[in-house]
């Protein structure tokens, strides 16, 4: 029963090729399913891990693997595609790539990084899911938003520069009273 949620953190990491093949095949409405199919897989398994009590050190890592691979690869397939705007695909991409950079930086300069996500980070991954999703069904689904995308879009920005901000004001405030402790 332990390893039930990391096999599904498995599945959703071998959902990512098939998303984005989908995407770039242009085949919107499967791939709208399969990212669907992912998100339930994500919930799924952090329910399951609290309630089985089946945290494991590796599932601290394979959740949000995961999850990051799901949403940069699908964010970049939807950017080359067309479907979203390649600006808002670089910003994601580089406030992932500065986390996961600052991360293992400060692991090494400082080491024993405890990772606590900011609630500002928690609202970005709420609005990069949103999009991507509302953005497959609209093209997939021939689904009409109005002018839910745009918004979609801005608020995803918004979130994405601000969320890179506060990591790196968080990580450098710890930086800095860290190295006056050494």
């Amino acid at each position: 029963m332990r390893n039930i949620p990391n096999i599904l953190s498995v599945f959703r990491l071998l959902l990512v090729p098939v998303a984005v093949w989908l995407i770039l095949e242009h085949d919107l409405a499967a791939a709208f399913w399969v990212f669907v199919i992912a998100g339930v897989t994500d919930a799924l398994d952090g329910t399951l891990a609290r309630v089985l009590d089946a945290r494991t050190k590796l599932g601290g890592f394979l959740d949000p693997l995961a999850d990051k691979a799901l949403l940069v690869s699908v964010y970049v397939a939807l950017g080359v595609t067309g479907y979203l705007p390649s600006w808002l695909v670089i910003l994601v991409v580089f406030r992932d790539a500065l986390i996961v950079g600052g991360a293992i930086l400060y692991e090494i300069m400082y080491g024993d990084l405890h990772m606590q996500p900011l609630w500002i980070s928690k609202a970005n991954t709420v609005a990069q899911v949103v999009l991507a999703a509302a953005t497959l069904s609209v093209v997939g689904l021939d689904m009409d938003v109005g002018p839910t995308l745009g918004v979609l879009t801005w608020i995803t920005a918004a979130t994405t520069a601000g969320s890179g901000a506060a990591y790196l004001w968080v990580w450098g405030r710890k930086a800095a009273s860290d190295g006056q402790d050494q």
